[in-house]
């Protein structure tokens, strides 16, 4: 009997991302990653300056209490020189004092050089992210992104924190310790630093082990993350298919997956503290055995031992801790190496320094023999060329996965045509500084995003110098006034995260204004009045009738009815422009666009439309290819 292979099926919540960037670290990706941490401590080199000197301070007066316990023993106890048991205990007080208080200044200096160094981090990351293309996050999950800025910065805080500065003061306490600690026996502690010696093979595999699996951690978490943001911003759908045990499951696979992993990790920092507690015991056992053999050969004294033991205490206590503070260090460096991805990935603007500013645009849009592809060899948009003067309105029309919404997002330069080119008032768009160019552009998108803020703050996203006057204004033209001046806080109203407070057909009016208060050149409404009533609709595009005069326009538009008085139709299929013209003119010639108005004509009469509406686009209709006319 033949036993057939089980292929793992990927869970459902992991992306292929991990696994691409499960990649071998190679000699330039660590010295890039070396350049990085550098140049993130040289940003904080003034307190790290500062921290310094204080850090030698603190460790010069923790290495006093063990000689002054020395001078105990031997001088006030065993020679009985009681007159120097009031100035070591004054000494060792004020060893204490200083140590306290330049670790404490040590401390807030220190930790106010991380925090300002992670928001520092936090921010560049955040408004690199923003300048990059639409691409990137067509393909990245948005909780993945939100984890590399939150959890991936904070890991850093050790690099510029107190992490860094105790493992360089711990190892000049070592130093310093070890400096004594020949003096008072070189034999004894020739034999120790052998033992020490044999751990930092330890150290090393311990953080060639980690960092892999800290980097690994953060992935995992910016996944689970990510999904978990999904399952609650879509908790009307998991509600309304009773969802909710898929969700727990796909959320327990992924929690199980990090715990695996934390465990993985905490064996190995485990694992290390084990070797270095059996390597503490070795030192231990060499102290009473050599030392006591050199006490009672006379060649070393009774305090000499006990302060010996202290210095080594000093020795071996930054010894435990670097395997702490390393593992600590080697979070910060993966957390340093996938914020470094990031930051790698080109902006959508880079090129803009070199273009020159534009001031003012008219308007006028031309596409060139422009084609698209997402994905190469699958080709969106083919050979696209039209012309849309300024001032007027182009109706884009079209099955669904025609092309229409990418046409529109080439306009809005979300993307850059594959062949041919978008040209703006005879001007390559491609020379458009972006800001120039997006500071003409006007959009309300067929899903209308809203900020978790007022209605007011919402509004005024479409330009944030607009003055109240101007956001009533526009307000009054979308009819948002109907019902924000309803609501108890009136335009001062919290919409909720993506305003979840409102109905979509307020949500699409609010979106709306806020395209009138931006003032653009250029307009785009993909669906504007997709959610809204035929009431709220016709009045709705009274207003927009008012927005577009003047300006350049592009429509998508579903309800053909809608479109009857755009200066052009262009009707797309597969992505090719298959016809253009007037909306008389595109019933006239009988073709897809006609084919098109007569089916939906037809649902809208038995499902929407009050008799004797809209009839009269039929009553002098041509025949069609087989002689018949249409309905009417």
């Amino acid at each position: 009997m033949t036993r057939t292979k089980r292929v793992r099926k990927p869970r459902s919540w992991q992306s292929d991302e991990p696994a691409k960037t499960r990649v071998k670290m190679t000699r330039e990706r660590r010295r890039a990653l070396l350049h990085d941490a550098g140049d993130l401590i040289w940003r904080s080199r003034k307190r790290l300056l500062l921290g310094f000197p204080l850090m030698f301070i603190s460790r010069l007066a923790g290495i006093v209490l063990p000689w002054t316990t020395k001078i105990l023993i031997d001088d006030v106890i065993g020679k009985g020189r009681h007159q120097l048991l009031w100035m070591l205990a004054a000494v060792a007080g004020l060893a204490a004092l200083v140590d306290a208080v330049s670790s404490f200044a040590l401390s807030q200096l220190l930790g106010i050089a991380a925090q300002r160094s992670i928001t520092d981090l936090r921010k560049r990351i955040q408004q690199h992210l923003q300048r990059l293309p639409i691409r990137y996050f067509d393909s990245t999950k948005t909780g993945s992104l939100v984890s590399r800025v939150m959890n991936d910065a904070e890991g850093v805080r050790n690099l510029v924190g107190t992490g860094l500065v105790q493992l360089f003061g711990g190892l000049i306490t070592a130093v310093l310790a070890i400096g004594i600690l020949f003096y008072l026996s070189a034999r004894l502690a020739s034999i120790i630093f052998g033992v020490l010696f044999c751990f930092t093979f330890i150290l090393y595999w311990a953080f060639k082990t980690l960092r892999p699996m800290f980097r690994r951690r953060s992935e995992i978490n910016a996944h689970v993350l990510g999904r978990l943001s999904e399952g609650l911003s879509g908790i009307r759908v998991v509600k309304a298919y009773r969802a909710e045990r898929h969700e727990a499951r796909v959320f327990a696979e992924g929690a199980h997956d990090l715990f695996r992993n934390v465990l993985g990790t905490m064996t190995t920092v485990s694992g290390v503290g084990a070797l270095s507690s059996i390597l503490v015991g070795i030192v231990g056992i060499a102290v009473l055995t050599v030392g006591g053999r050199e006490v009672i050969s006379g060649h070393m004294t009774i305090g000499g031992l006990i302060s010996f033991t202290l210095y080594l205490g000093l020795v071996v206590a930054p010894v435990v801790q670097i395997v702490s503070i390393g593992s600590q260090l080697s979070e910060a460096f993966a957390g340093l190496e996938r914020m470094r991805e990031i930051l790698a990935e080109t902006t959508e603007d880079a090129a803009d320094a070199e273009k020159s500013h534009i001031a003012d645009v008219r308007g006028s849009v031309e596409f060139r023999d422009v084609s698209f592809e997402y994905a190469a060899g699958t080709p969106v948009l083919r050979g696209v060329s039209f012309v849309a003067p300024a001032g007027t309105s182009t109706a884009l029309v079209g099955p669904s996965g025609s092309g229409k919404s990418t046409l529109i997002s080439l306009i809005a330069a979300f993307h850059r045509p594959t062949t041919g080119m978008v040209l703006v008032d005879g001007i390559d768009l491609a020379g458009f500084r972006l800001q120039d160019y997006r500071r003409h552009l006007g959009m309300v998108p067929q899903d209308s995003f809203l900020f978790a803020g007022t209605i007011d703050e919402n509004i005024a996203l479409g330009n944030p110098r607009a003055t109240t006057d101007e956001i009533r204004k526009a307000a009054g033209i979308a009819h948002v006034d109907e019902f924000a001046e309803s609501f108890a806080e009136g335009y001062r109203t919290v919409v909720g995260e993506r305003g979840v407070k409102l109905s979509g057909g307020q949500k699409q009016r609010v979106a709306i204004a806020r395209a009138i208060v931006a003032d653009p050149r250029i307009l785009i409404l993909d669906e504007a009045t997709s959610s809204l009533d035929s009431e709220s609709e016709a009045l709705i595009q009274d207003g927009l009738n008012v927005l577009m005069q003047g300006r350049t326009s592009f429509v998508i538009a579903h309800r053909l009815s809608t479109i009857r008085k755009a200066d052009q139709i262009l009707v797309l299929e597969e992505g090719q422009i298959v016809e253009r013209g007037t909306h008389d003119q595109l019933i006239a010639a009988a073709g897809r666009y006609r084919s098109l108005y007569e089916k939906q004509y037809g649902v809208v009469v038995n499902r929407f439309i009050n008799p004797g509406e809209e009839v009269h686009d039929f009553q002098s209709l041509p025949k069609s290819a087989d002689g018949s006319t249409s309905r009417g």
